[in-house]
């Protein structure tokens, strides 16, 4: 009688060490057998890309920033809407150079002792009666390695403005960050909204430098 010679093939334990020059296939041992997972498509890193040369942020510090964008936000440019030495120091001014209503907006702010911090709103600075924005809002501070600092949920009050005072969170008189209506001072303290750190070296500092950049 002929032997039967069956179509299957034993597959090892998996403590078992595979037979010399046997491949596996997913290359790692045990983890081939149920098949390897398709390769993840790797993504474009976040950028933030400026039109022009900021005057407050190095390269690096751009380079670093970008990834805390929200990500449809990156690989497109972003224009200089307000600067202080080219338009002058002016929280009216700053108002007026904002882009649409729905485009965000990025300060960045540079003091009289050289430290560089600033906001992120997802929707532009503006006057308001009452606190605006959204859940993305952030404060962010290069003194001396970038700190990040995010809404924490226990209130809503992101951003506030009138032609004296522009706020970015804030709870109980205490500002993660405010300006002054010349641009000339300003403040940070911890508040709620974001849990942040004092943005510059001291709670109220002078301004040297300040851009707005958004979307076109």
């Amino acid at each position: 009688m002929r032997e039967l010679r069956c179509g299957y093939r034993l597959l090892p334990d998996q403590d078992e060490e595979l037979p010399m020059g046997f491949e596996d296939p997913a290359g790692e041992g045990q983890r081939g057998w149920e098949g390897a997972p398709a390769a993840a498509e790797e993504e474009e890193p976040c950028r933030l890309v400026l039109s022009t040369p900021s005057s407050i942020l190095r390269d690096r510090e751009i380079e670093e920033l970008g990834p805390h964008l929200p990500p449809r936000l990156t690989q497109q440019p972003w224009h200089l809407l307000y600067s202080t030495g080219r338009d002058g120091f002016s929280l009216r001014t700053l108002y007026r150079s904002g882009a649409r209503p729905d485009s965000p907006a990025l300060l960045l702010i540079r003091d009289t002792e050289a430290q560089a911090f600033g906001a992120f709103s997802a929707t532009a600075i503006r006057p308001s009666s009452g606190f605006y924005g959204t859940g993305e809002t952030f404060l962010f501070s290069f003194c001396p390695e970038l700190k990040v600092f995010r809404w924490t949920g226990r209130n809503d009050f992101f951003v506030k403005g009138d032609v004296n005072l522009l706020m970015v969170g804030g709870a109980s008189r205490r500002f993660g960050l405010w300006l002054d209506g010349d641009l000339h001072h300003g403040g940070s303290q911890p508040c709620e909204t974001l849990d942040n750190e004092t943005l510059s070296h001291r709670e109220e500092f002078c301004i040297q430098d300040l851009e707005m950049w958004g979307l076109a």
